[in-house]
């Protein structure tokens, strides 16, 4: 088995089609890329795809192999950009991520740290969702996160770092706006602004919150990040759930509220690589306890 049947496997199950995969992922004839595929199902012996009319679906086993498929291509693109970071110029660098928001927080910490340890390091920022934090530290392209514990991820290690609690944001204007805290039934009665998509840790968290409250939430709405969801809060008179840290960059036009009685929790992580053989890193982890 090679990278390369990887990378077709891939390619074919994304599109759902030989002829596209071929054509314009690909840039192969199609026969060749049956004939790959074939051989890969050959190697791991059981077949991957289901081959009719309208194109290709993947067999139980396929959803399987894609899963560690994509994981392994991933530690392949660590591993280069290990090598070349091993090599560069004298100078060092050290890429830090963050969702969005807690750089506020935890930025400067992490600052004094490096800046204690190796005071000419060259320091770049990245700001993102936490599941493309999480895969940015599985491709090697950041030293630190601080991001959520994300479920799917290999070779990256966490640190618990703090329990955020869950707060209400709502619309300035909103009828509870007048209360000092928000109800697990006044959240059932209002359009719901959810963040499944971009912050599937937090959904769940949410998803267990409302079980144990016995309400259901009514998503109406699913934010690509926290001005979108602020920005729909206001526009659409709905309420969405976030983590207290996020209170520092609210929009005016909203409030935040605490939630009624034991408010559900959301742990922040330090993540990195543990691949990663940096030694400012081991550094920065052996203080940031």
């Amino acid at each position: 088995m090679e990278l390369r049947h990887l990378r077709y496997f891939i390619a074919v199950a994304e599109e759902g089609s030989f002829l596209t995969a071929a054509e314009r992922r690909l840039h192969t004839a199609q026969p060749s890329l049956s004939r790959q595929i074939r051989d890969l199902e050959t190697e791991v012996g059981v077949a991957l795809l289901d081959r009719n009319a309208r194109g290709v679906t993947l067999t139980e086993a396929g959803k399987v192999f894609l899963a560690h498929a994509r994981l392994a291509l991933l530690q392949v693109e660590a591993a280069t950009e290990g090598a070349r970071r091993a090599v560069q110029p004298e100078k060092p660098t050290f890429v830090m991520g963050f969702l969005p928001g807690q750089e506020v927080i935890w930025l400067p910490h992490a600052l004094r740290i490096l800046r204690e340890e190796a005071p000419n390091v060259d320091i770049t920022l990245s700001s993102q969702p936490s599941p493309d934090l999480a895969l940015s530290l599985m491709r090697g392209r950041l030293d630190l996160a601080f991001l959520r514990p994300e479920r799917e991820t290999v070779g990256v290690t966490f640190r618990s770092l703090t329990q955020e609690p869950l707060i209400a944001v709502l619309a300035a204007d909103h009828r509870l706006a007048a209360c000092k805290k928000i109800a697990p039934q006044d959240l059932a009665r209002e359009a719901y602004i959810s963040s499944a998509r971009v912050s599937p840790v937090l959904q769940a968290v949410i998803a267990d919150y409302a079980a144990a409250a016995g309400i259901r939430l009514k998503a109406e709405y699913d934010a690509e990040n926290l001005s979108t969801a602020m920005s729909l809060v206001a526009s659409t008179g709905g309420i969405t759930l976030i983590p207290l840290y996020a209170q520092n960059i609210l929009t005016p036009n909203v409030v935040a509220r605490a939630l009624e009685g034991t408010a559900p929790t959301i742990e922040l992580m330090l993540g990195y690589n543990e691949a990663n053989g940096s030694p400012l890193l081991q550094r920065f982890l052996s203080r940031a306890d």
